[in-house]
């Protein structure tokens, strides 16, 4: 499908027909701040009212994960007693992540990889087929936090149905898939002209110039660079302004891994298994029967952290466990930077 441009005017209506069709998830504003009012704090939500949809938003706390991969999901239904009668609870609900800025779209990538992986996650797997994807195009840095060009996640070939480049007072739109085509449908756009392609163009130039690279290697050399320095003091002494709180898991767009736990209902007669998010950082989180922990030191957990980040999701999945989108590093209280780390291990060697 050609090239369209959508005027920014239009926006709201679009949002508004897609959502009379799926549930809608987008960027809205959440609160200004009293000290300063350019410091605007934006959020994914549930899309109520179209025009509060902000695609000039910077960064968020927490990114689109949680429409895919809930903090906490029910899985099974049971009754207790000889008869379980298990009943599988898989969700089927159709769904637009709207404005999915390049390291949240890649982040995705990492999620479709991990859980389709071996035995595949049926929950999380029907959410992802039930889901359509609009991204949104980065033209500067979100902050000094970020380096999402050098963890390859700042171009996007895949992942999405539909992407938006905003150019002057419109958006350039590209259709990836016949999902983005029904998409594009319900939109008031016009096609793309020779202006248009030109100005789309210019876009992508000012983008490069815009972006520069943070780590002091290139990205397919961090696994060797954390094998080199997995005996390093470095860890001891990052680890010392750890409070292993584990923020950095919770705000993480790719990390996926959970807890299970059953809640049986008063009646003791039936009960549910339930997952939630968990974190590598807490204390607990290596302990096993008996009591021993593989990982009591915080160093050990940070450590583990990095090289997961950097190197064994990116062996199992073949997609990187880290996108630079700086989120741990604006939710850490400590100021421990991943960025920053993996810079300094690379002189720890």
């Amino acid at each position: 499908m050609l090239p369209h441009v959508l005027k920014r005017g239009d926006l709201a209506a679009w949002v508004e027909a897609l959502a009379a069709e799926s549930r809608v998830a987008a960027p809205v504003l959440k609160e200004t701040s009293v000290s300063d009012p350019t410091d605007l704090k934006f959020a994914w939500e549930w899309v109520v009212d179209p025009a509060e949809v902000r695609l000039d938003y910077t960064v968020t706390v927490l990114g689109p994960k949680k429409f895919l991969w809930p903090p906490r999901q029910r899985l099974v239904r049971y009754r207790l007693g000889a008869d379980p009668a298990p009943q599988a609870l898989v969700d089927h609900e159709s769904q637009v992540l709207f404005g999915v800025h390049p390291c949240d779209l890649a982040a995705i990538g990492t999620l479709d990889a991990a859980f389709a992986k071996d035995v595949a996650d049926p929950h999380y797997l029907a959410r992802r087929r039930d889901t359509a994807i609009v991204g949104l195009d980065c033209g500067a840095p979100c902050d000094e936090s970020s380096f999402c060009l050098d963890m390859g996640s700042l171009y996007p070939e895949s992942g999405f149905d539909v992407m938006l480049t905003p150019v002057n007072d419109e958006y350039f739109v590209e259709v990836a898939t016949e999902r983005g085509e029904a998409l594009v449908e319900a939109a008031r756009v016009r096609p793309a002209s020779k202006q248009d392609m030109e100005a789309h163009q210019a876009f992508a130039e000012e983008k490069r110039s815009n972006f520069h690279y943070k780590l002091p290697y290139e990205v397919k050399y961090l696994p060797e660079v954390l094998d080199q320095s997995y005996d390093s003091l470095v860890w001891e002494a990052i680890a010392r302004r750890c409070f292993s709180c584990g923020s950095c898991n919770t705000t993480c767009p790719t990390c996926y891994c959970f807890d299970v736990y059953d809640e049986v209902e008063p009646d003791l007669a039936k009960g549910c298994r339930v997952r939630r998010y968990d974190s590598c950082q807490l204390d607990p989180f290596a302990e096993v029967a008996g009591g021993e922990n593989f990982r009591e030191e915080r160093w050990s957990r940070l450590r583990h952290r990095m090289f997961r980040k950097g190197k064994y999701i990116l062996e199992q999945t073949g997609r990187p466990g880290c996108v630079g989108c700086g989120r741990c590093d604006r939710a850490c209280v400590a100021d421990i930077s991943i960025k920053d780390t993996y810079v300094q291990i690379a002189g720890s060697r």
